[in-house]
């Protein structure tokens, strides 16, 4: 299985950008894909997720309202929109697969991409 995380770069504060999860290899039956990030000094949190089969989504309250999880199934590919950018959203946002049982926890989740850098910054 491996995960491909891209689409992190430098952005100004309430700008926006688009990451990329590319998904292969995993063929375990309906699964989840979250977004997780981890800033300095800060553990690792969850921020979104999406049901592969269901659509059903889930998001951490601080970026509900902002931050849109979606998936191309032909592409294997899950994004996350990430728009009204704050410099607290800086971190490294990792893309994960699995079957969790609580949408946010990283515990359910059984691999995962290398991250990509997200920096908030004027």
């Amino acid at each position: 299985v491996q995960l491909q995380a891209s689409g992190g770069g430098l952005v100004q504060p309430g700008g926006s950008l688009r990451l990329s999860c590319a998904v292969s290899g995993f063929t375990s039956g309906p699964h989840a894909i979250g977004w997780f990030r981890q800033a300095p000094g800060k553990k690792r949190e969850g921020v979104s997720y999406i049901h592969s089969s269901e659509g059903t989504t889930s998001y951490a309250n601080s970026v509900k309202g902002r931050f849109t999880i979606s998936r191309d199934k032909a592409k294997d590919t899950v994004y996350l929109q990430m728009n009204s950018l704050k410099p607290e959203d800086t971190a490294v946002y990792y893309c994960a697969v699995g079957c969790p049982s609580i949408p946010l926890i990283e515990s359910g989740y059984d691999y995962w991409g290398q991250g990509t850098q997200v920096t908030v910054s004027s």
